[in-house]
């Protein structure tokens, strides 16, 4: 399978996402013209799959939230992490997923993988685009963001309750604000 098969496969599970239906294998086989064995042996299994297009589907959402930020510095990361948060939680694809099989959900999104991973690369650049010095490596910082992010946004696979969206922006601005040097003036 060549890259342009993987991007196509890609493609067409991510508008089977988008549209909100799940992820049939043997569909996307027969859509992109393989067989299913084919498909399996050089995609994966069906959660690798589905972890490509949800991480492939985090960046386009890092990446809209981006779009139009103009302030600077902090401000910026704290804007962009609000849309963001915002963006996911009302993403109806995400609500379908979740309706549909909250247990794939959990175990791709809120576990160490593919969608952590990518979550966490793009708010560390972030964080280290802002200026700022921290007292930790900014890929500690946006994994502790991303963990604390995911927690919070999806509280009601856990306990029957909406979203606390306030509540995690808070929760981050104070991480921000404390996880900042300070260094003592010379």
């Amino acid at each position: 399978m060549t890259s342009n098969d993987t991007d196509a496969v890609v493609r067409a599970a991510s508008a089977a996402y988008l549209a909100g239906r799940s992820l049939d294998m043997s569909e996307l086989a027969t859509e992109v013209g393989l067989s299913r064995a084919t498909l399996y042996r050089r995609i994966g299994n069906h959660d690798e799959l589905v972890a490509m297009v949800l991480a492939e589907q985090t960046e386009r959402t890092f990446r809209f939230c981006l779009d139009g930020v103009t302030c600077e510095g902090m401000d910026r990361v704290r804007a962009v992490f609000e849309r963001f948060m915002y963006a996911v939680i009302n993403a109806e694809p995400v609500r379908a997923f979740i309706a549909r099989d909250p247990l794939l959900f959990i175990r791709i999104v809120l576990a160490p993988g593919q969608v952590e991973q990518r979550a966490t690369a793009l708010f560390a650049k972030l964080l280290a685009e802002s200026g700022v010095d921290f007292a930790v490596p900014t890929t500690v910082l946006a994994q502790a963001v991303v963990r604390i992010g995911d927690s919070f946004m999806y509280t009601h696979l856990l306990g029957n309750h909406e979203p606390e969206t306030d509540n995690v922006i808070a929760l981050v601005n104070l991480l921000l604000d404390s996880a900042q040097s300070s260094s003592p003036p010379r």
